[in-house]
């Protein structure tokens, strides 16, 4: 794989010029001042990757001739993170760095500890996540862009861990009270595994009661207390060594 990673919505066959124009463009262009001459990968962000030569350059865009095409596969287990809201100083480095890690999914929880509020500008903080989603993908060189969803409640989350567990998938809520070691967990070979990251404040009794009666195990991840904002970062690696996704 090239060097630089950059995300193109609609990727042309092989032999044909891709136009990399917009903020992507604009980054490769003026930021990363790439040249004609230059190998970039392409992805669409869904697991399409693309390796092409720069021919040509502008202010903001790039023309690229694709020299040639992959769909790399997904990592299995799939992984979902319901990471509840950081302080803001700390809500995009989390989405940053579980996306460099490895999360193939990202849900924003407004949970009832949380000290940051979406409630009247849910739009706005999505909309920063999925940017920052997107910027640590290239960062890291990812074929697949993780998807982040809308702001979710309590009981939105309680319906997707009854899903998981339905769908033969397991959720793990992380919790310093809990007796379950996560390294200790049956994690399935193929099935989906969903995170559970509770705010800074901790999660209440109620939350863990719905999540529990919904079908959460609750486990504690290492012997250190660890921020909300990386401690699903460090999950993603520990599932990195326990499962086959590494």
């Amino acid at each position: 794989m090239a060097a630089t990673v950059f995300y193109l919505d609609d990727i042309p066959p092989v032999g044909a010029v891709a136009v990399l124009d917009g903020p992507e463009g604009r980054h490769a262009a003026t930021v990363r001042r790439i040249r004609v001459g230059e190998p970039i990968t392409l992805s669409d962000g869904a697991g399409l990757l693309a390796e092409s030569e720069v021919v040509a350059t502008g202010r903001d865009r790039l023309d690229l001739r694709v020299l040639d095409r992959v769909l790399a596969p997904p990592v299995s287990p799939a992984v979902t993170v319901v990471q509840a809201l950081p302080k803001s100083d700390r809500s995009e480095l989390a989405v940053e760095l579980m996306t460099e890690a490895g999360a193939d999914a990202i849900v924003p929880w407004q949970a009832a500890r949380c000290v940051a509020n979406w409630e009247t500008k849910a739009r706005k903080g999505v909309d920063k996540w999925r940017a920052a989603a997107r910027s640590a993908a290239r960062q890291s060189r990812r074929a697949y862009i993780p998807e982040v969803a809308d702001l979710h409640r309590t009981a939105d989350v309680a319906e997707l861990v009854r899903k998981t567990v339905a769908d033969n998938g397991i959720a793990i809520a992380l919790h310093e009270s809990a007796t379950a070691r996560f390294a200790e967990l049956a994690f399935p070979p193929t099935a989906p595994i969903v995170l559970i990251v509770g705010p800074e404040g901790g999660l209440d009794d109620s939350e863990l009661d719905a999540l529990t009666a919904a079908g959460a195990t609750v486990a504690l991840l290492g012997p250190t207390v660890l921020r909300t904002s990386t401690a699903a970062t460090v999950a993603l690696g520990a599932l990195g060594a326990l499962t086959s996704r590494w």
